[in-house]
């Protein structure tokens, strides 16, 4: 199994969020198995909910909207 993060899940989230992708309103992907080794999915739930986010998991990569704006499918 590989070594947990040295880093609290408090500060995973925090350098998750810090990114110059997440700061400019991008999008950034992570690993499903890595937010839940790390943060656990319910306070990464309530993290991107708290900072008004929207999150979408396929195929164990979760796909972090850091903005607001509207997700259209277009294929």
């Amino acid at each position: 199994m590989p070594p947990l993060s040295p880093l609290t899940p408090e500060h995973w989230l925090n350098d998750l969020f810090a990114s110059k992708a997440a700061r400019d309103g991008a999008v950034i992907r992570r690993k499903l198995r890595d937010i839940e080794r790390f943060v656990g999915i319910e306070a990464f739930r309530q993290e991107v909910a708290r900072r008004g986010y929207r999150a979408y998991e396929n195929a164990g990569q979760v796909v972090i909207f850091c903005n607001a704006a509207p997700i259209r499918r277009i294929g």
